[in-house]
């Protein structure tokens, strides 16, 4: 290797990592395909190694361009990170906020608290990323969490909101069409929404005669919002937060099977707490957050 590549060909093989495709990775980027392409082949001559391997199924990553991806996460964060922080000065309510969540509470739980903090602070805006695993706040995958969970790194600011609790929930419709299950043996006769592939850690505290397997749910996906999505529209029993069983008009069945419950953390970076606006949102959903929970529980 002569020279070392430039950062511009290292966000194109990044972008065909987490695209899957020259083309997808174009649009992720803004570019043309054969710019990515020419990118790609670029890198790997200066490497002096195949970093896809070609073939009528589409790319498949190698060994060496599976190793680079971890720290091409890394320069990514950074990066977003960097013009984040560049956006507004640290002492002023003004600039970009990334805020990350589970795809349940980025759904239905954020939007109406995420609009009022835009109504107070319109100068700010926000971007949101959305899953179930726990974005890295060190790496500054996102500048603040909500997290399900008790944060584990020592570097975060947290703030206990409360605990989530979950029931069993259906439309007032199918328990007139169908009736309501008392316990766990009437519920295998209804439709039951739950999990295809990847079965919640939560199901463990389940105190059932049996094991809950994905054949005894009538509709299976891996995607908690699809599962809810599926409840709210009549086609069964599912499980969800109270709050948000209650707010959207469904009727708790069989009270009390679900013991478990999940706490809620508002997290960000130690080092953000001289930023104004990451402040302002912090306690922003600190305070909303913590409404919303009583509400629910």
């Amino acid at each position: 290797m002569t020279s070392s590549p430039d950062w511009n060909l290292f966000q194109s093989l990044h972008a065909v990592l987490a695209a899957g495709s020259l083309s997808s990775a174009a649009k992720l980027r803004r570019l043309t395909q054969p710019t990515i392409g020419r990118h790609i082949d670029q890198l790997e001559r200066r490497l002096g190694a195949p970093l896809f391997l070609r073939s009528p199924r589409g790319l498949q990553a190698t060994d060496l361009a599976l190793a680079l991806r971890p720290h091409l996460d890394d320069m990514s964060a950074a990066a977003q990170a960097a013009v984040r922080d560049a956006s507004g000065a640290a002492d002023a309510s003004s600039g970009v906020v990334r805020v990350t969540a589970s795809e349940i509470v980025g759904v239905e739980v954020l939007p109406p608290i995420l609009a009022s903090f835009r109504e107070a602070h319109p100068e700010i805006d926000i971007e949101v990323t959305l899953s179930n695993r726990n974005e890295d706040l060190t790496r500054r995958d996102a500048d603040i969490a909500v997290r399900m969970a008790r944060p584990a790194q020592n570097t975060l600011v947290a703030r206990k909101i409360g605990s989530v609790g979950f029931g069993f929930y259906a439309r007032p419709e199918y328990l007139a069409r169908h009736g309501a299950p008392t316990n766990f043996d009437e519920l295998e006769q209804h439709a039951v929404v739950g999990f295809d592939t990847r079965a919640p850690m939560t199901i463990e505290d389940l105190q059932t005669r049996r094991p809950i397997s994905r054949e005894m749910f009538a509709l299976r996906t891996d995607n908690d919002i699809a599962q809810l999505a599926a409840v709210k529209a009549g086609f069964g029993i599912g499980v969800c937060q109270h709050g948000i069983g209650r707010r959207s008009g469904l009727v708790q069945v069989m009270a009390g099977a679900l013991p478990f419950r999940l706490e809620m953390w508002v997290c960000m970076h130690e080092n953000l707490r001289a930023s104004r606006r990451m402040r302002l949102m912090f306690d922003h959903l600190v305070a909303c957050l913590s409404e919303a929970i009583g509400d629910g529980n």
